[in-house]
């Protein structure tokens, strides 16, 4: 039998809903179409939803690319980037592109998107002035955002406003919202939960101007500022737009095409040319255009059973939820904001405290819509609920308490959050981003047989962009799986408190302004509110670690040793170990040491390894009075006890052995000058030697440094206890300054990136050391700003606990200056 030829499908628009269409279709008729797709942008398909995480800095653009050039190449996809299509003949079926180039199509998919809404603003034109629609303008702020003490104002308070306010200020800038409205988000939140936003926002450095009517965007070569309707100006080196956004029409109409709002297209996303479909946010169906993503994906589905022939397939608007991601807070919003009628009612819950606001409309004795800020863990619940239009009578005095209050509460068993991820309907949506559903998700673990998150995400999208859904993904998982569902080591849960593990929860500290242990508990859905010994002190070094300077350790969350402030010995008393800077020592600091061995009866006096002298068998009672004379002859602690820098052993160098190259003595004191009182996942040691003959052993320390003729070898990842590990070479350099600067680099990514109680060793064994070189050696510019995130984080650390409970150690009150264990 002779095959049919290939009909021609080509593609206006390189974007998410049309390659949607394209990834469907090579699923469902793989031979039927050659296919051409011409993208305006210079770009392969992308994920603009992560948009914001490129302004951020928590992305790149090769990290948000859905498909890449060879996955075009591979499915036999002509892709012609950056020249966009002008011209359509609908006589001739063919299109022509900006450049000239005409191709023929049997089939034409227009998913030419939306336009960035530009209202008549004087100096809206201005260089200075961008949008926030694209790459290229993510590039342009990000741009703007490079000198330090620059401004900028972003116009309009709904998502996108947000989003782009949240990423330069996160890149540094100074910034200002300008919003038309009262209240924020005031489309997804009612007036309640947009208070609450704004309030978290002004506490993260956001200013706000709501009820501001943007008059006049000032300058005359440049943007310099707004001014408003009321004779308020706000001054800026870049002004943002970003107030919504219009079906971008203009080809369709040019056509001939019936347009109004959008392009209007049949149930079966036809216009009313057969030949032609449209998706996305360009069209109207039904008299509804659309911006949410799950309703695009719905229409991608029914568009590629069209082209594949089916016929029957009906697009029919689903029901729509919102779960948004906006700057570390969460919002859920489905339904009816607020009540039409008297009938309705209205049920809220706040706590203030917490940040944790609901409120449900029910109508008939339903839920009609739902609105949750802080907390959003049960608005898959709600919308189910809402979707289903189930009876809640029985549940209504306890419904706005959640799910395991109120289904508790009528006899059912108690809630368990993974069970109810596996209860859902195959309907429900469990990725708001990718408009993934369960169904969607469970048939690909089994059909695929995947087992881990990240395969979840390579074949479903689900969880992939702003990753708020990761839990309840990787609920399913476990529910298909069960006892063959075992996490990777970075994806285990940190302990039986929460589902998360120690990489995920450093992230959403980060990505979601988390600043508190209660606020990390409650906002990642901690079943033990309290927490447990194993991630509270973890949680305790990951937000010490984001947020310097802001953060105050918890010293409840520490182990006993750092809480003390000593290391506690098996009878009961503590040993004190005194800072020696370099292994360097002086009469004064001897003869303190001694009169405090006297003075205290303490029993034993050791060196360490670390050449330092080891003071045991001090009591809990005598501490403070240790500390404080220890303190009077200039002695800092030595944190022999903690989970940061304990030591920098040095030998004598070219000051003494004539075998030294260079002082190896001066460089360990420099380094301990600059790196001590610096808190990290496990302890670090350092070590310097003056010569290849390494009498320092620096070879088996976290960061070591081996004096050569032309400069020193750095060496990093070396492990001297049970399991020996020897260094890796980092690289060579020849400065001392040089030397700073890479220790720094090397220990600030260590911070940033390991997991708690992950020594150097392990974890450059885990990310590789080729990595660690791209990081610390080869990206220049990146080592300079990781020691200089170092030198910010050491301008909070460098004080001396010692110093600090000594001062009152003649009161007495040995409750507050030794805490209890």
């Amino acid at each position: 039998m002779i095959a049919a030829p290939r009909q021609r499908l080509v593609v206006v628009g390189n974007g998410m809903a049309g390659m949607r269409v394209v990834q469907n279709l090579l699923r469902l008729a793989p031979h039927r179409y050659d296919i051409t797709v011409f993208g305006a942008e210079p770009h392969p398909n992308y994920d603009r939803i992560a948009l914001s995480s490129v302004l951020a800095g928590e992305k790149t653009l090769e990290e948000i690319v859905i498909n890449s050039r060879d996955w075009y190449a591979e499915n036999g996809i002509r892709l012609i980037a950056g020249d966009p299509v002008v011209a359509i003949d609908r006589m001739a079926r063919t299109v022509t592109s900006a450049s000239g180039v005409v191709a023929a199509y049997d089939r034409l998919l227009i998913a030419a998107g939306s336009k960035p809404l530009a209202p008549p603003i004087p100096g809206l034109g201005l260089p200075g002035t961008c949008a926030f629609r694209d790459i290229a303008d993510v590039e342009t702020m990000i741009a703007a955002a490079r000198d330090e003490g620059r401004r900028a104002v972003v116009i309009g308070g709904g998502l996108l406003g947000l989003e782009a306010a949240w990423g330069l200020r996160r890149r540094g800038m100074s910034v200002a919202l300008v919003h038309l409205m009262p209240t924020l988000m005031e489309r997804q939140l009612d007036a309640t939960a947009g208070t609450l936003l704004q309030r978290d926002l002004d506490r993260r450095g956001i200013a706000f101007f709501t009820n501001g009517q943007t008059e006049e965007i000032t300058g005359t070569d440049r943007a310099t500022g707004v001014r408003l309707a009321d004779g308020r100006e706000v001054p800026a080196d870049l002004v943002v737009v970003a107030i919504g956004i219009r079906p971008n029409i203009d080809l369709a109409r040019q056509a001939g095409l019936e347009v109004n709002r959008g392009i209007v297209v049949d149930d079966g996303l036809r216009t009313e040319d057969p030949n032609i479909f449209a998706v996305g946010e360009c069209v109207e169906h039904r008299g509804q255009v659309f911006g949410l993503v799950a309703p695009i994906w719905e229409q991608a589905k029914i568009c590629a059973a069209q082209l594949a022939g089916d016929e029957t397939a009906i697009y029919v608007t689903p029901p729509l939820s919102t779960r948004l991601k906006i700057t570390g807070v969460d919002v859920f919003s489905a339904g009816a904001l607020a009540a039409a009628d008297p009938a309705d009612e209205e049920i809220t819950f706040q706590d203030v405290a917490r940040g944790v606001y609901r409120k449900l409309v029910l109508r008939g004795g339903k839920v009609a819509g739902v609105v949750m800020y802080g907390d959003v863990t049960d608005g898959p619940w709600y919308f189910q609920l809402l979707r289903e239009g189930t009876e809640v009578g029985p549940m209504r005095d306890t419904l706005i308490l959640g799910r395991a209050v109120a289904t508790a509460a009528q006899g059912a068993p108690a809630h368990d959050p993974a069970a109810a991820v596996a209860a859902l309907p195959d309907t429900a949506e469990i990725c708001g981003c990718n408009g993934v559903c369960k169904g969607s998700i469970t048939a690909a673990i089994a059909e695929l047989k995947l087992t881990t998150l990240d395969a979840v995400r390579a074949h479903t999208k689900a969880s992939a962009s702003c990753g708020s859904c990761t839990g309840q993904v990787e609920a399913l998982l476990a529910a298909a799986l069960g006892e063959g569902y075992a996490k990777p080591e970075g994806e285990r849960p940190m302990c039986k408190c929460t589902s998360h593990g120690h990489d995920h929860v450093r992230r959403e500290i980060l990505a979601r302004g988390l600043k508190t242990i209660p606020e990390v508990m409650l906002r990642l859905g901690w079943t033990r509110p309290e927490g447990c010994a194993s991630c509270r002190p973890a949680l305790n070094y990951y937000l010490l670690c984001a947020w310097p300077g802001e953060y105050e350790d918890d010293a409840r969350s520490r182990f006993v040793n750092e809480r003390m402030h000593a290391n506690i010995q098996k009878d009961g008393t503590y040993s004190v170990v005194p800072r020696m800077w370099g292994g360097l020592t002086n009469p004064r600091e001897l003869r303190a040491i001694a009169d405090v061995v006297e003075k205290y009866n303490i029993p034993e006096v050791k060196v360490t390894g670390g050449q330092r002298i080891d003071l045991f068998g001090v009591k809990r009672e005598q501490l403070p009075h240790v500390w404080r004379d220890l303190n009077a002859a200039g002695m800092v602690s030595g944190h022999a006890y903690a989970k940061g820098l304990r030591t920098v052993k040095t030998c004598v160098g070219s000051t003494w052995c004539r075998f030294g190259t260079q002082d190896s003595t001066g460089m360990g004191v420099a380094l301990e000058r600059m790196a001590w009182g610096s808190w990290h996942p496990h302890k670090v040691k350092l070590a310097v030697s003056g010569c290849p003959r390494n009498c320092a052993e620096a070879t088996i320390k976290d960061f070591g440094v081996v004096a050569v003729e032309s400069g020193w070898e750095l060496h990093v990842g070396g492990n001297g206890g049970i399991h020996v590990r020897a260094t890796d070479l980092l690289c060579r350099v020849a400065t001392e300054a040089e030397v700073l600067e890479h220790c720094g680099a090397f220990l600030q990514l260590y911070r940033e990136e390991a997991r708690y109680l992950e020594r150097t060793a392990p974890w450059v064994e885990r990310v590789g050391i080729d990595y660690v070189r791209r990081r610390v050696v080869e990206d220049v510019e990146g080592r300079r700003a990781l020691h200089e995130r170092f030198l910010h984080a050491q301008r909070f650390a460098q004080q001396d606990p010692w110093a600090e409970r000594a001062a009152g150690a003649d009161a007495g009150a040995f409750s507050t200056l030794v805490p209890a264990e």
